[in-house]
């Protein structure tokens, strides 16, 4: 039985030594732990991926806290059943007590334990992502309702526009000459008559 730990930062300026120092006590040599700075979104880690091909039957790893693992809990869920099922290694997250497979509490395994708190977490994390989603929806649609607009402001329309509109419809004018007109391009100078033509 050997002990890993991992340890992993969203960016390559961000410090590790709080991470390193807490799987220190926990006993993991630190030729044994796996260091990622980037970002928790996936898996797709290269110190993550060289971790898990080291990993044997029995040995333990050990996390300061679940989100050093990664964000995505559908993700996190699929992976530690990898890691307790198919790889059968021990999981302990030392910021999380609940989150140890190791042991028995009340006569039920610590592997259940962890599995049922990992869901409970993964459902409130996917509920708050749907209520922040729907207070987002609900504050545009309160904006909205106030005047309030999104989006790129609209470019303003130039003194001499009229002038050179009226001369485009006449037909004096290709578009394109009256966009050089108006120093813009042709693509908003057909919005600027599109706009202009409502507004009258």
């Amino acid at each position: 039985m050997k002990k890993y730990g991992y340890v992993r930062v969203s960016s390559k300026d961000q410090n590790v030594d709080r991470q390193v120092e807490t799987l220190k006590k926990h006993g993991v040599d630190v030729e044994n732990m796996f260091i990622d700075k980037q970002s928790g979104k996936d898996f797709n880690r290269e110190a993550y991926k060289k971790l898990i091909e080291q990993l044997k039957a029995g040995d333990e790893l050990y996390v300061k806290s679940i989100d050093r693992l990664g964000r995505d809990y559908e993700e996190i869920i699929n992976q530690w059943r990898y890691l307790t099922k198919v790889k059968k290694v021990d999981i302990i997250i030392t910021d999380f007590p609940l989150l140890d497979t190791r042991t028995k509490i009340n006569g039920l395994t610590a592997r259940f334990i962890a599995d049922l708190v990992l869901q409970i977490m993964s459902y409130v994390a996917q509920t708050e992502r749907e209520n922040i989603k729907q207070r987002q929806a609900e504050g545009i649609r309160i904006a909205k309702e106030k005047g309030v607009t999104f989006g790129r402001p609209r470019s303003k329309i130039p003194e001499n526009f009229k002038e050179v509109f009226l001369m485009y419809k006449e037909k004096e004018i290709s578009k394109r000459q009256g966009a050089k007109l108006c120093n813009t391009n042709h693509n908003t100078f057909s919005r600027w008559i599109e706009r202009y033509t409502k507004e009258q």
